[in-house]
C-alpha cells in the first residue's frame, strides 16, 4: 500500500522516486495528480499502467518555469499574454512543440502539440528540484472520479504507487481549463479551474468552443466516472437514487433519496466546484444504482461543473 507523507517531509522521498523513473501522487490547486518525469518513457509508461489509460489520450506536462516551458514550446503572443495572467494556476496551453525538447512521445500520444500547465505550490517545487518537467494527469483511475484529498487517491491507486504526497483538499477542486490558440483564435478544448469569462478579459478575445478529436487531456467522452450511473439536471427523484444537490431549492421526492450531498447549501458555484468530486465519490460508496443530479447554472466554472457531470453520465469509453 502506498506510503502518505506529508508535503513538509516528502520532498526528498517524491525527488528520489521521480529520479529512479518511478510514480508519485502530488497535491496541485486542481486535483492530485500522478506524476512522472515526461523526459523518461519509463515512467510515462508507468502512469498509464497506474491509471489503466488509453494510450492515445495525451497528458500535461508540467513546468516549473517560464524559462522550462520556454525550452518545450512555442509561444506565440496570445498564449503568452495568457500564460502571464494565470500561470502559476489552473490553466493548460496547447503549444506547437520544439523539435528536441526531451519530452517522451507517450507524453503527446503522437501530436506536434503539447499541453503545459505551471502549477503552484509543491508541485512547481519538486519540478524545479527534478529539473525536468513532470507528466501529471489526476491520480485516479482512468475514466474514473478524480482525487482531491490524499486519502481519496491512495484509496484508488495505493496498491499500484508507492508515495502519495499529501497536501489536504485541493483548494480548485477541478482539473485546470485547457486553451488552444489557432490561426489567432482562442479555442476551449476543456473547462476548468479558470472560468471563460477570466480568459476573455484577460485576452480581450472571445473563447470558441469545441475540437476535432482528441487535441488534449481530459477530452474523452466518458470520464470523471462513478460506478453508479448518472442522471443529470433532474427535477424530480426516483425514490432509491442519490441526490446530488445545488442550492437551497431541492427537486420533488428529495426526501425519497438514498444520500444527498449539497455542492454548495447558497449556490456558489466556486464552492461547487471543490466538492465536486468528492461529492461523487462519498455518493457513490453508497451503493445506489444512480446519482441524480439537480441543475448547476453554465455561468462561471458552471461550465466546468457541468462538463465533468456530462462526461461522468456518458456512455462508458466512448470518444468526445
Amino acid at each position: 500500500m502506498a506510503e502518505i507523507l506529508a508535503v513538509g517531509e516528502a520532498l526528498e522521498r517524491a525527488l528520489a522516486l521521480l529520479q529512479a523513473g518511478d510514480v508519485v501522487a502530488i497535491p496541485t490547486e486542481t486535483v492530485y495528480g500522478l506524476a512522472g518525469d515526461a523526459t523518461n518513457g519509463v515512467a510515462v509508461a508507468r502512469i498509464f499502467e497506474a491509471k489503466g489509460r488509453p494510450r492515445f489520450n495525451p497528458l500535461i506536462a508540467h513546468v516549473a518555469d517560464r524559462a522550462m516551458a520556454d525550452r518545450i514550446a512555442g509561444f506565440d503572443p496570445l498564449s503568452a499574454k495568457l500564460a502571464g495572467a494565470f500561470w502559476p494556476g489552473p490553466l493548460t496551453l496547447v503549444l506547437p512543440q520544439r523539435a528536441d525538447n526531451g519530452i517522451h512521445p507517450l507524453v503527446t500520444a503522437g501530436l506536434d502539440t503539447i499541453a503545459l500547465r505551471m502549477p503552484r505550490g509543491f508541485g512547481g517545487e519538486l519540478i524545479a528540484r527534478l529539473g525536468r518537467p513532470l507528466a501529471a494527469p489526476s491520480a485516479n483511475s482512468s475514466g474514473r472520479i478524480s482525487g482531491t484529498t490524499a486519502q481519496a487517491v491512495a484509496a484508488d491507486l495505493g496498491d499500484r504507487i508507492k508515495l502519495v504526497v499529501d497536501g489536504g483538499a485541493t483548494p480548485v477542486g477541478l482539473e485546470s481549463t485547457i486553451l488552444k490558440v489557432e490561426d489567432g483564435k482562442l479555442r476551449l478544448l476543456r473547462p476548468g479551474g479558470v472560468s471563460a469569462e477570466e480568459i476573455e478579459a484577460a485576452a480581450g478575445a472571445k473563447l470558441v468552443r469545441g475540437a476535432a478529436g482528441i487535441e488534449a487531456p481530459g477530452m474523452l467522452a466518458s470520464h470523471y466516472a462513478p460506478g453508479a450511473a448518472m442522471r443529470l439536471n433532474v427535477q424530480q427523484i426516483v425514490r432509491g437514487e442519490a441526490l446530488l444537490a445545488f442550492g437551497r431549492n431541492r427537486a420533488e421526492g428529495w426526501q425519497g433519496a438514498a444520500a444527498m450531498r449539497n455542492l454548495s447549501e447558497t449556490g456558489d458555484l466556486r464552492e461547487a466546484a471543490s466538492n465536486l468530486f468528492a461529492a461523487m465519490q462519498a455518493l457513490d460508496r453508497v451503493g445506489a444504482a444512480t446519482i441524480a443530479v439537480e441543475p448547476i447554472p453554465f455561468e462561471g466554472l458552471g461550465e466546468a461543473i457541468n462538463d465533468r457531470l456530462a462526461r461522468a453520465a456518458a456512455p462508458r469509453d466512448k470518444l468526445a
